[in-house]
């Protein structure tokens, strides 16, 4: 009898550490009206990572995400810490007004979720939802999402095809809507860590002025993303 016990206790033990673990569908919604997501990265990781820290210089890891768009330095790391991770679950580039649907499921430990991706056409803005804590009860839950500056990059507006780590300007404006011809809003910033994004200025003249954004098209308000996540 107490063997059948000893028995049944082990095997209650086992379901519980299975049952801990969550299937995850998560939605991403860009809201902007002409900025374009580059390729997503999605995480679930233990409560004591984070992708950055509002206040604090960026690592060289979010900083290639944040100027050139580049998801693989942030997606070893994550990797490395034993995170449950998809990359790029839109396929490529996520258009305004569109989302993207992908499914994730996470260990036990894993119960902090992050999202980041960078936004064209800026200097170093990106969306981060940062070590959001992953409700436990089954149910459809929406986070509203806010674009910072990694505070590694003037925001001179010029859309010169950087995006290298350290060098100035935006890689493009795959949206076919900027300029040319701009001499550049800033070559410094006050902020050097990472802070919310002031939002990009613009100009309307598309073949010269201060900025190679058009303000009719690239300018825009907090929050810029909408994330859904349903908790099986």
């Amino acid at each position: 009898m107490k063997t059948f016990q000893l028995a049944m206790a082990l095997g209650l033990t086992t379901i519980s550490t299975f049952t801990s673990a969550q299937q995850l569908e998560i939605s991403i919604t860009n809201l902007t009206q002409g900025l374009i997501y580059t390729p997503i990265l999605v995480g679930a990781h233990t409560s004591d990572v984070s992708l950055f820290n509002v206040g604090e210089a960026a690592s060289a890891e979010l900083q290639a995400m944040a100027e050139g768009g580049d998801i693989s330095g942030l997606a070893t790391m994550l990797t490395t810490a034993s995170a449950d991770i998809v990359e790029n679950p839109a396929s490529g580039m996520l258009m305004p007004g569109t989302s993207t649907t992908t499914s994730l499921m996470t260990a036990d430990t894993n119960t902090h979720l992050s999202i980041t991706t960078m936004l064209l056409p800026t200097n170093d803005g990106f969306v981060g939802l940062n070590a959001w804590p992953i409700p436990t009860e089954a149910g459809t839950y929406t986070v509203m999402v806010n674009a910072y500056d990694a505070g590694t990059e003037a925001n001179d507006e010029i859309v010169n095809g950087g995006g290298m780590p350290g060098v100035p300007g935006i890689p493009g404006a795959p949206g076919g809507d900027a300029g040319t011809g701009g001499t550049g809003v800033t070559t410094t910033e006050a902020n050097e860590t990472v802070h919310i994004h002031r939002g990009s200025l613009g100009d309307d003249d598309l073949t010269g002025g201060k900025s190679d954004l058009d303000s009719s098209v690239h300018r825009w308000l907090n929050p810029v993303a909408r994330v859904t996540v349903t908790v099986m």
